[in-house]
């Protein structure tokens, strides 16, 4: 249920975008729960995106921390663990129902 966005600069704002990298466990688990929740997001592979590698510098202080998950509301998560993302999904799908 991921879009793959090549331009970090115009990856949609109604939706969820993950900055990640496709070798990462947590980047892996984080997709996993977005599968299992069925949330749709957008992906960017900051290995391959040179823009998005700058966003997450500069969001994460100069860490290239991944997965950096931006919500619609302008919410940030860096690494959540598996439950925390399940949590604030499950909100955000609740609040999209409302």
């Amino acid at each position: 249920m991921a879009t793959v966005d090549p331009d970090p600069i115009s990856a949609p704002r109604d939706r969820i975008t993950v900055y990640g990298v496709n070798w990462c466990p947590d980047c892996r688990q984080s997709r996993a729960v977005f599968e299992e929740t069925n949330v749709p997001y957008v992906w960017i592979d900051i290995d391959d995106n040179k823009l998005g590698e700058k966003f997450v510098l500069a969001t994460n202080r100069g860490n290239r921390s991944v997965p950096t998950i931006i919500f619609p509301d302008g919410s940030i998560l860096v690494e959540p663990g598996a439950n925390q993302l399940r949590r604030t999904l499950e909100a955000y799908k609740t609040e999209l129902a409302a």
